[in-house]
């Protein structure tokens, strides 16, 4: 199984998939035989937020959450990069910068810098692999270029938000800041970086908290394209994912456009075939996360699901119920944060583990799905438990883990309260087979429907006629 049930990044290279989850990087060839990372190499239980494959390079990017003063703050913990599939890895540390102000030279102009020097609020969203370089998209640490596999960064320009255009041979005056009133440098919204994508070599597009950069010279010169800036815009400001379709000689670029400071804004999806002249908009009021591609089909991954076109976003089919009848196994959550495509099997993954389904001849999108979740066996013990414990009613659902000791037979499940008073028949006689374990879902309401109050239950599962095996769930909301 996957090393976690939490996917934020998917990436399908050859013949193997590739995913980021919430405590390292997985691999698996036929979704059966997976080999995880957690704890090994220069991993440790990092989360994965991006991964990028380009022949036998793979890169990914590492991060974790700290409390500091009762917040929660996002900290980049670098990046690894692997030439054989993952036998070595390499680790280069969150790219971060020495003093307080850098002079930057582009062209006939000298930029005043804000040097990043923490990996809070530092982490990289994105990256994008040309021949001769690794590109990075890290929020507060803007876009950063690498041309000798992370042993040295260089900070790339991009325009600042009062000009479309930039190129060297101009005349600006801007500073390159994220924040406002440090050291009294302008900040600009356009500096602070989430997603980039390299068509090849020569083009790079990078989304930002003020719209789509587009450069065409490798990273020298640059053109945004905005919500206030064109007739045909994008959608929203705030770019959080892009993605490059190739049909024939067509280029399609998909972009995730949420809204950012204008009140016209909104999020959708936003995408263009002439290169940024002019933008469609569809899909309207979804929050999208990233994109998935096979061949002219697009799969795009939101909060509601995975979203299928093959017609360039005329027409979309949702995915509906992901359940894999197999082992019992749903999704119970709808939001689906990443999406590839390996041949006619279409992979998702999101805060409920990962699956896939086929689509292709013979085989309708979402008709049939296989789940994979991460699990604590109990093997041929007499023994069950429930997770996540404690658990929030209306907010999640708790899932009540045991086996059939390898044969197939009917179950009951029951809940009870402290006084060991009956309060939900989760389920009754329902066949489950003996060839996986299974998790079944109590969404903390009673019979009649209502939510319990805090505290402790028990619950007691029935496997044919053997003895019951009893477990215990803590609701706490």
């Amino acid at each position: 199984m996957p090393a976690s049930n939490s996917v934020d990044a998917i990436a399908v290279s050859g013949d193997t998939v590739w995913l980021g989850t919430s405590t390292g990087p997985s691999v698996t060839i036929d979704g059966t035989a997976w080999r995880n990372f957690k704890n090994t190499g220069t991993f440790g239980d990092r989360s994965i937020a991006a991964i990028a494959i380009s022949d036998e390079i793979i890169w990914v990017s590492a991060a974790y959450s700290e409390r500091r003063d009762d917040a929660v703050i996002q900290t980049g913990d670098g990046l690894h990069w692997t030439t054989d599939r993952g036998t070595t890895w390499t680790h280069i540390p969150q790219p971060v910068d020495a003093g307080t102000v850098d002079t930057l030279i582009y062209g006939i102009n000298k930029i005043a810098a804000l040097a990043v020097t923490v990996p809070q609020q530092n982490l990289t969203y994105d990256i994008a692999l040309t021949s001769n370089a690794v590109w990075i998209t890290s929020w507060a640490g803007g876009l950063r270029k690498s041309t000798d596999r992370g042993q040295t960064w260089e900070r790339v320009i991009l325009p600042p938000d009062n000009l479309d255009s930039i190129s060297p041979t101009d005349t600006l005056d801007f500073d390159l800041a994220v924040a406002a009133g440090a050291l009294n440098l302008r900040p600009n919204y356009n500096h602070v970086a989430f997603s980039v994508f390299a068509g090849d070599d020569t083009t790079i597009w990078v989304g930002t908290a003020a719209g789509i950069n587009k450069s065409t010279d490798g990273g020298i010169s640059w053109r945004r394209f905005a919500h206030q800036n064109q007739n045909q815009p994008i959608s929203g400001n705030f770019v959080v994912a892009l993605r490059e379709q190739k049909i024939g000689s067509q280029r399609i670029m998909w972009a995730a456009t949420v809204n950012a400071l204008d009140a016209d804004e909104s999020q959708a999806v936003s995408f263009s075939a002439d290169g940024g002249d002019s933008w469609s908009v569809t899909l309207k009021g979804e929050r999208t996360h990233n994109f998935g591609l096979k061949d002219s089909i697009v799969y795009v991954a939101t909060n509601r699901g995975v979203f299928r076109s093959a017609d360039q976003g005329q027409s979309w089919l949702l995915n509906g119920s992901i359940y894999d009848p197999s082992n019992n196994q749903r999704f119970t959550t709808e939001s689906i944060f990443a999406a590839d495509s390996k041949g006619d099997t279409i992979w998702v993954g999101g805060s409920d583990g990962s699956a896939f389904t086929l689509d292709g001849p013979g085989h309708v999108f979402g008709a049939f799905w296989k789940v994979h979740r991460t699990y604590q066996s109990v093997g041929a013990s007499a023994t069950t438990y429930s997770f996540p414990s404690p658990f929030s009613p209306g907010d999640e659902v708790v899932r009540l883990h045991y086996g059939t000791a390898g044969t197939t037979s009917p179950v009951t499940i029951r809940v009870f309260d402290f006084g060991m008073q009956p309060v939900k028949t989760v389920i009754q006689n329902a066949p489950r087979s003996g060839a996986y374990e299974h998790d079944d879902i109590w969404d903390g309401r009673d019979d009649r429907g209502n939510i319990v109050a805090n505290g402790v239950y028990f619950y007691r599962v029935e496997i044919g006629d053997r003895d019951p095996v009893w477990g215990k769930i803590f609701v706490l909301r």
